[in-house]
């Protein structure tokens, strides 16, 4: 039930998404959000992809004008990644067409299951956040 629960909101957030970036790339912006001014390295790492592969997607973000790089102030040779404003501004768009498009379905739920479902989310939420963070901190295990 849940991968089809899954499958199904990719789904209706892909009805949503008029997105100019491939799922890679969406995932690059997601990552720069909550780690915002990692170097290439790191994103890679978090990727699961290589550095040169990584550089790649950063080029065509950078090139529609969602990602910035500049140079660490550690080391002349290391460039740290951000999202530009304009990046943050099509996450926020992003997001409030994938929430309409979720209202719509909840709107058609009786109250008691949308109830039921909010706090089951916020359960899965505070866990799946706690379990990043570990794996941002070196100290869990690394998942697909």
């Amino acid at each position: 039930m849940t991968s089809e629960a899954a499958e199904l909101l990719e789904v209706v957030w892909g009805r949503a998404s008029t997105a100019p970036v491939s799922a890679s790339q969406l995932r690059v912006l997601f990552i720069l959000e909550h780690q915002e001014g990692i170097n290439l390295r790191t994103l890679a790492d978090a990727l699961g992809s290589t550095p040169p592969s990584t550089s790649r997607l950063c080029d065509r973000l950078q090139a529609v004008g969602y990602v910035e790089r500049a140079a660490s102030s550690t080391s002349r040779r290391e460039l740290r990644l951000h999202l530009s404003r304009r990046g943050r501004s099509f996450l926020a768009e992003l997001r409030e067409r994938r929430e309409r498009a979720l209202e719509s379905v909840l709107a058609q739920m009786p109250g008691a299951k949308r109830t039921a479902l909010l706090q089951g989310l916020e359960a899965f939420c505070a866990v799946a956040a706690a379990q990043l963070h570990e794996e941002g901190d070196g100290t869990g295990a690394r998942t697909a």
